[in-house]
């Protein structure tokens, strides 16, 4: 019986090039098995109608007020710039009288500060504006 104990050469270790997936299944196993557990706790939600996307051309209408937010924050009423927020309110609340009530138009610049544009929402709010619509750029044809 012969038994092989080392090389004749005197180089014993040799470099082993494969690679040891063992570790590499554990870990996929055990990712699985949390993806397996977590999947169904992630999908459970409760049912709503969510609304459609609509994509509507905008009627211009003289009655309409377009308000148009810079990337400054600066708000225009048409082409005139306003002070503040108290004097958009102001103006808003007279033109919220009116029958038919106007719809508003936002505009808002692609840089503007989302915050801008919500106090000009909450500000129709205050006066109490029933419409209000937001002017985007149509997506571009494909």
């Amino acid at each position: 019986m012969a038994m092989n104990v080392g090389s004749p050469d005197g180089d014993d270790e040799q470099m082993n090039s494969s690679i040891n997936t063992t570790p590499l299944v554990d870990v996929m196993l055990v990712l699985l098995i949390i993806f397996l557990i977590t999947i169904p706790v992630v999908t459970q939600s409760v049912n709503l109608e969510l609304p459609k996307e609509s994509n509507v051309p905008t009627q211009t209408k003289p009655e309409n007020i377009l308000l148009a937010v810079t990337k400054d924050g600066d708000v225009y009423w048409n082409t005139r710039k306003m002070p503040d927020i108290e004097s958009i309110v102001t103006e808003l609340k007279k033109e919220s009288v009116k029958e038919p009530q106007p719809e508003v138009h936002i505009r808002g610049d692609l840089a503007a500060r989302y915050e801008s544009v919500g106090r000009l929402v909450v500000a129709c709010q205050r006066a109490g504006i029933a419409k209000v619509g937001f002017i985007t750029e149509p997506p571009p044809k494909q």
